[in-house]
């Protein structure tokens, strides 16, 4: 399609040079006073009908055709960002704002868009059509044409100027459009905080902080582009024109016999040179701000900082889910510890708790058996072998992470629990459900398992999310169990069923339990109390009470809480 296209494109521009040269050479030769030949009229007048009827016609086809190319452009490169997107690492995730992610995948390929039309098609119109303009002037006057070629060298620095000073603005222009977006996300999904704490007003002034800056980039982008595109390019034309009836005119009072239709070829000529220079430069801004977003966009393409991968040929299998960690330390910035020779072993069907004051590594644990994030020193085992040995598919579909916020998307609550995995049946959903007791509510929806999900879950209520997340993870029958806080968003009586939904589901199966609320893990094998980043305790419920260490403090701390609420 491409080179079609672009076939048409010269086809289409020689065209269009050629019609002065033809007029050109009717007035010279076939124009003779007093004596007019009809049939070379004729001859001439269908030539240049011919001409007039390809030129249109053919540029609508090259025009069509490289705006087809550039769509399909944009639509592929979207999809290539948005696939790069979902395998990057979630370190990458922790310190880009999801604005500025969203801000690249559609402001910024929106306008490499606007690139590949203008350079493909209009830039390279408007510069074959000065290249054919060059050559028709050398077709009509050898002395002459080479002084024309001054101003390319004139137009090229103007452009270089344009280049170089607009390139510093957009990269301001883009970026503050950038940190508005991550602004505007922030607000919207933390629109109860800012009510509930009045912040109204000082979001709104940051953002027209930030809207500000943007419109200063934008204006001295203007100013820039208002100088230095058309009322330079006039200027040029102006001298030009002057320049080439200087030109004829000291050649006539020589004696020099002036032909009329070169002169005519000439004007005409340099007039059409003129107006694709000025949509040149009139694109190089809409060109500018594309090759900046596209900067940004193959910026994002050429991370390599991927979520961990399988490493070598094997493919072990998960069966007995015996989980051990060897000596594990892990840093997020490669500076701090966040866990220092963290060493546990969980048996096949046993529950192992984590408890610990807020920081204290509970989760980083969790992110590292899930594989989110790679190990930097020791091991981490599952029934004996490395967990970088086992592949993507056999760690998500044997290990069930249930978080403290979950996470729905928009569908319905059937499609939610299922994940569009295949090879859960409908029949396997309303089992998980009726596991976790999440059926009373779902039966009750006007649609049942039918309901639609709206964005995040708003609809339902924060224990009914949990349930819904709970039932997801029970619906694949995995082999290990990671429980983030999965009960902290249910209320007291839902909790007793999840827990004995817990009971007859962790038979056979190993489970690794955060919990803040030491009550929901008294029952648990064994207990690991974290420190900053540390174990500093292990046991049974009744092994640490007895120990009368930080957990003993925790579990007064906490006992006499639930006393004076009770009270």
């Amino acid at each position: 399609m491409f080179w079609l296209a672009f076939i048409a494109l010269l086809i289409g521009t020689g065209a269009d040079v050629m019609i002065p040269v033809l007029v050109s050479h009717f007035i010279d030769h076939a124009l003779v006073p007093r004596k007019l030949d009809m049939s070379i009229l004729w001859w001439y007048g269908g030539i240049f009908l011919a001409l007039q009827l390809i030129s249109p016609l053919l540029h609508y086809y090259q025009l069509l055709s490289f705006q087809k190319i550039a769509l399909w452009v944009v639509r592929q490169l979207r999809m290539d960002v948005f696939g790069k997107v979902q395998h990057l690492g979630l370190s990458f995730f922790d310190r880009t704002p999801t604005g500025s992610l969203v801000s690249r995948i559609t402001n910024d390929t929106e306008a490499i868009k606007d690139l590949y039309i203008h350079v493909l098609s209009s830039f390279m119109q408007n510069f074959i059509l000065v290249i054919g303009v060059f050559v028709a002037m050398f077709s009509l006057d050898m002395k002459l044409a080479p002084y024309a070629l001054i101003l390319l060298p004139v137009f090229y620095i103007l452009m270089q100027t344009y280049r170089r000073l607009s390139a510093k603005v957009y990269h301001v222009i883009r970026s503050k459009l950038s940190q508005m977006n991550a602004k505007l996300n922030e607000s919207i999904q933390g629109m109860n905080i800012i009510q509930a704490l009045r912040q109204e007003e000082r979001l709104r002034k940051e953002f027209g902080q930030l809207n500000q800056e943007h419109y200063q980039a934008a204006l001295k982008n203007l100013k820039i582009f208002g100088l230095l595109l058309r009322p330079a390019t006039y200027v040029i034309s102006l001298i030009s024109i002057v320049f080439l009836l200087n030109y004829f005119g000291l050649q006539s009072i020589a004696g020099v016999t002036i032909k009329v239709g070169v002169l005519y070829g000439m004007l005409n000529l340099l007039d059409r040179i003129i107006e694709p220079v000025n949509q040149m430069m009139m694109r190089l801004s809409q060109m500018q701000q594309a090759i900046v977003s596209a900067e940004r966009v193959f910026t994002l393409l050429d991370q390599t900082e991927y979520a961990p991968k399988q490493e070598g040929s094997q493919n072990p299998a998960i069966q007995q889910g015996r989980i051990e960690f060897d000596q594990v330390s892990f840093s997020y910035d490669g500076k701090n510890d966040v866990l220092k020779n963290i060493s546990f072993v969980a048996e096949p069907g046993q529950t192992v708790a984590l408890v610990g004051h807020t920081g204290s590594g509970k989760s980083s644990i969790i992110n590292l058996l899930m594989r989110f994030y790679p190990v930097h020193r020791g091991t981490i085992k599952i029934d004996g072998v490395p967990l970088s040995a086992y592949s993507e598919e056999e760690l998500r579909s044997n290990i069930g992470l249930v978080l403290q916020d979950p996470f729905l998307f928009v569908g319905d609550v059937k499609g939610n629990i299922r994940l569009h995995n295949r090879s859960i049946s409908d029949e396997k959903v309303r089992e998980a459900a009726r596991f976790v007791q999440a059926d009373h509510f779902i039966e009750k929806l006007p649609q049942g398992y039918e309901e639609p999900v709206g964005e995040r879950g708003a609809t339902f209520s924060s224990g009914q999310r949990q349930l819904l997340s709970f039932a997801r993870t029970i619906a694949i029958d995995p082999k290990v169990l990671v429980l983030d806080e999965a009960t902290a968003h249910v209320d007291t009586e839902t909790e007793e069923a999840i827990q004995a939904a817990l009971d007859k589901m962790r038979k056979g199966r190993t489970t690794i339990a955060i919990a803040h609320r030491l009550s929901t893990i008294q029952d648990a094998d064994l207990i690991l109390v974290l420190h900053q980043g540390e174990i500093v305790e292990r046991g049974t419920h009744q092994e640490l009470l007895a120990l009368k260490g930080l957990y003993h403090k925790m579990y007064q701390l906490q006992a006499q809480g639930t006393l004076l609420q009770t009270s």
